[in-house]
């Protein structure tokens, strides 16, 4: 039962040991006679003690209450001492931060951020793993992940996102597709197969499939990769044709593809829970990713 005892009747008993009398105690914890009444009675039931007998100078405790005022006294101060977030500098926080990323926002976010910080929070530990959208709400209430950083496309509701920065589409080969200057039509694009990248949840879709019906066009996708890095492996080695963001060309082995127009690109976030907010490291790490990626003025 002793599992159920709350820090309300740590103080409760801190009080009535230091005032003597239920009145005194309550005067001193701003509360009402009654209340102190109502959490002395629950805790006589929680240890099993009567805790304190009424003479005539006010309450004194039994043999028990007068065993567990050092352990009471002890468990309050050690609550006391509990540091604020605040109150501890970032160089000194010791813990492990878990970041989800997409390969794109590992290259350009993450990278700099896992620097900036052995510099600000050296004894910080750093984990990454690939994007997951299905799980992430769970996994952040429950602080597995602290951040996430990836597509606003790729955020479950429930938490928050802060835009970094707009992405655009750059269509790429391991071969250059056409000679001299120009641009290479959509309906000779769509004779090409393609290669799509599909981070979180494997499919063929791809982010432009759409685009591309609303031009009247329908692309042969044969083969959907879970990220950027592999899928310019794959198109070095193949004849196939994909696009990619431009902040991670130029790439050597593969060729830009000039077209007429181009599929609209997308907007890389940082995510994370809004219980987040309150932590000073991932409020750092936020307002530094915001701060990089901000348009110069």
């Amino acid at each position: 039962m002793i599992e159920k005892l709350e820090l309300n009747h740590l103080r409760m008993l801190s009080a009535l040991y230091e005032q003597g009398t239920v009145s005194a105690a309550a005067e001193a914890l701003d509360v009402s006679q009654q209340a102190v009444s109502l959490q002395l009675k629950r805790t006589r039931e929680i240890l099993g003690d009567p805790l304190f007998v009424r003479t005539g100078h006010g309450m004194v405790p039994t043999a028990y209450g007068q065993l567990i005022q050092p352990h009471v006294r002890q468990l309050l101060a050690l609550v006391h001492a509990m540091p604020l977030p605040a109150s501890i500098p970032l160089v000194e926080v010791e813990r492990t931060l878990s970041i989800s990323a997409t390969d794109h926002a590992q290259r350009l976010v993450v990278g700099d951020l896992i620097s900036e910080l052995r510099r600000a929070a050296p004894r910080v530990r750093v984990k990454v793993s690939n994007i997951e959208s299905a799980a992430l709400v769970r996994r952040m209430q429950e602080g597995e992940i602290g951040v996430a950083f990836t597509t606003s496309g790729y955020v479950p509701e429930g938490l928050l996102t802060i835009p970094l920065f707009t992405e655009r589409y750059v269509c790429v080969a391991g071969r250059p597709l056409i000679e001299g200057p120009g641009s290479l039509p959509l309906q000779a694009l769509v004779a090409h197969d393609f290669l799509v990248v599909s981070p979180a949840v494997p499919t063929f879709d791809g982010s432009a499939g759409q685009w591309f019906e609303q031009q009247g066009l329908r692309r042969r996708v044969v083969a959907s990769v879970p990220s950027f890095f592999m899928a310019a492996e794959y198109l070095r080695q193949s004849d196939m044709v994909a696009f990619m963001p431009s902040r991670l060309l130029p790439c050597e082995g593969l060729f830009e593809v000039p077209l007429e127009k181009y599929p609209p690109g997308f907007e890389v976030v940082a995510a994370c829970h809004p219980s987040a907010m309150s932590d000073p490291l991932l409020s750092w790490v936020l307002g530094h990713v915001r701060a990089r990626f901000a348009p110069a003025r």
